[in-house]
């Protein structure tokens, strides 16, 4: 954990942002045992406002502060956001926590929890680590969409993303044509189901399953997916981390397609529209408990058979 920088001070208070995943009676559980051990040395949970009463009633001790998750400005003196769920919530999560620049802590309750940092059996180590802050900082890249209606003069859509940004047809039966451009220079068009642009978090997620190749997080690039392309020059692609991707739609439908981010937040588009993609400002900021390397986690979340490894005393099970 980082120290304040010189010149400004720590505030007396220390809060925490508690994010839940509350359709999961497992997940409620875990935050509630994590509020009620932050409340014993005296920090204050902050609480999105739909999850307060919740945790309330739960929580008879707790100490408890209901905040608007849009709201960007509560984040000051927050230290850290602790979320409850699988990578789905941490995601959720990342909506606020990104603009506000608050580091995520996954606490994993989902089924693979790429992004999570413990496990739900591990509340108590948790919560030590948290009051004792003794975690470091890992960053991550961030992806920035804009999406420009045929004829505006600016965009009429802009966000970002930490795993994905998809552009997908919108009918079935209909092949979407896109025209994909790389730093201004066309690349390719393609008759295509859609295009994925994946940054290095997310490519283990739904660019792994589109076929592209798990990047380590450390690596500072894009990932560029073509979603079942009928062309010979449609794999996936490695761009360095001041690319920007235009991908412009043709042909004539007038639903043309749907610009996902991360599976959470869309917007239907024309034919005509542009997206444009590229590395956001923001980072992705993860508090890591451990210092278990990259390799470990793939081997853990993925299942994937080492046990005939002989390079050093443990064997990953």
């Amino acid at each position: 954990m980082s120290d304040p920088q010189p010149g400004t001070t720590r505030p007396t208070a220390r809060r925490v942002a508690v994010l839940t995943h509350t359709g999961r009676r497992l997940a409620v559980e875990a935050a509630v045992r994590f509020v009620t051990g932050l409340s014993r040395h005296g920090i204050t949970a902050l609480v999105p406002r739909e999850d307060a009463d919740l945790l309330q009633e739960r929580c008879t001790h707790g100490l408890i502060e209901p905040f608007e998750p849009r709201d960007v400005a509560v984040h000051d003196g927050c230290e850290l956001a602790v979320v409850f769920g699988g990578d789905g919530t941490i995601l959720r999560g990342a909506e606020w926590a990104v603009p506000a620049e608050v580091p995520l802590l996954g606490v994993n309750l989902g089924h693979v929890g790429f992004l999570a940092e413990a496990e739900s059996s591990e509340i108590d180590t948790v919560v030590e680590h948290v009051v004792s802050g003794d975690w470091r900082l890992e960053e991550r890249v961030v992806i920035e969409v804009s999406v420009t209606a045929p004829g505006a003069d600016g965009p009429s859509w802009t966000t970002f993303a930490v795993n994905e940004v998809s552009l997908e047809k919108a009918s079935r039966e209909k092949m979407l044509e896109t025209m994909v451009e790389i730093d201004r220079r066309p690349l390719s068009r393609w008759s295509c189901d859609g295009v994925l642009v994946a940054t290095p978090t997310g490519s283990t997620a739904y660019a792994f399953s589109a076929g592209g190749p798990v990047m380590w997080p450390g690596v500072e690039a894009l990932l560029l997916v073509p979603l079942s392309a009928h062309a010979l020059f449609a794999r996936p692609l490695v761009l360095g981390p001041s690319s920007t991707i235009r991908i412009e739609i043709l042909g004539e439908s007038k639903a043309a397609g749907v610009v996902w981010c991360d599976g959470r937040r869309s917007s239907e588009v024309l034919s005509g529209t542009v997206v444009e993609i590229q590395r956001s400002e923001h980072r992705l900021r993860l508090a890591r408990l451990t210092r278990a390397p990259f390799t470990d986690r793939l081997v853990s979340k993925f299942g994937l058979r080492v046990e005939g490894w002989r390079g050093g005393r443990e064997v990953l099970s």
